[in-house]
């Protein structure tokens, strides 16, 4: 059985026709059931039958290529300790620095419950905070583009993105920890159809082109211990889902003009409240050269 069968963990919660997906149950099997049918597959991973196996031999050579790249890559469980030791609930002041993070931008934006960008190249706007807070002495690292081709998405358990749409990028959303559902859709609209539901666990691999599943919501499923999720969910466990994220532009794949929205520099994205489109200029919240010695620097145990 492919990551495109799998069911939510006893422990996850999705709420019936409720946030993220307003599906219910029945809704929720038969997209499943979808996403374990169509071709070419949507979810990349070893494959089980016959079957799976064509379906993955229609995905496009440059996401395989993407994915190949990408298929040895893996948090260590010190990594991902230290992560959980940074999104935990903790006493006001004595918060990680994810949860701290994670705090100002659901002060910033209360449309959807935060999740966190890490650039693999360049800065992140939340960088200086790791020297504010006492988890590194200096920053040390020669600043770069706020940009990057390359990110690690941290995922709290029960938050998600909006439906959004990468434009005409091709990319993978590679899972390196715990466990996360994927909504795909067939536009970027408050009343679009839900094409299929798939779940990753690590080392299993969504994507996207211009023309398959550009379209899409990102959600951790796992136990967030504050109740059903909503846009003003903040969870109160360490529970997360890690993954890695690589879009590249039409202009590094083929010689062709091309418009913002349609790069990885901007996305366009359904307001979760007012249902209207907007666009998301991309930035990161830090950068993984900070966040590396940070997670280096924390006490385990």
């Amino acid at each position: 059985m492919t990551s495109t069968t799998t069911s939510p963990a006893a422990d996850t919660f999705l709420p019936e026709g409720g946030h993220p997906f307003h599906i219910t149950p029945n809704e929720e099997r038969c997209l499943r059931t979808q996403g374990a049918r169509v071709a070419p597959s949507p979810v990349i991973a070893q494959a089980a039958s016959f079957d799976e196996y064509v379906r993955q031999l229609m995905i496009p050579p440059a996401v395989m290529d993407l994915y190949r790249k990408a298929a040895d890559l893996r948090m260590s469980p010190i990594e991902i300790e230290a992560m959980r030791k940074h999104l935990a609930p903790l006493a006001p002041g004595s918060n990680g620095l994810l949860r701290r993070i994670m705090l100002d931008k659901a002060e910033r934006d209360d449309t959807h419950p935060p999740y966190i960008r890490v650039a693999c190249t360049g800065r992140g706007t939340y960088d200086q905070w790791a020297v504010d807070h006492g988890h590194i002495d200096t920053l040390d690292d020669p600043y770069g583009d706020i940009g990057s081709p390359a990110v690690l998405e941290i995922w709290p358990a029960q938050h998600y993105s909006p439906i959004h749409s990468h434009g005409k990028t091709t990319g993978i959303v590679f899972c390196l920890a715990g466990q996360l559902d994927v909504m795909v859709y067939d536009r970027l609209a408050k009343d679009a159809t839900k094409l299929a539901l798939v779940t990753l666990t690590p080392g299993q691999c969504a994507w996207l082109t211009k023309t398959n599943f550009a379209v899409h919501k990102v959600y951790c499923p796992l136990d967030g211990g504050n109740g059903p999720t909503r846009p003003d969910y903040i969870n109160n466990t360490d529970e997360f889902g890690a993954s890695f994220h690589v879009y590249l532009n039409e202009d590094e794949l083929t010689v062709q003009a091309y418009d913002e929205s349609d790069t990885r520099d901007a996305f366009d994205y359904i307001d979760e409240i007012t249902g209207e489109q907007r666009q998301f200029k991309t930035y990161s919240d830090l950068s993984w050269s900070i966040l590396r010695r940070v997670l280096a620097n924390t006490p385990l145990g």
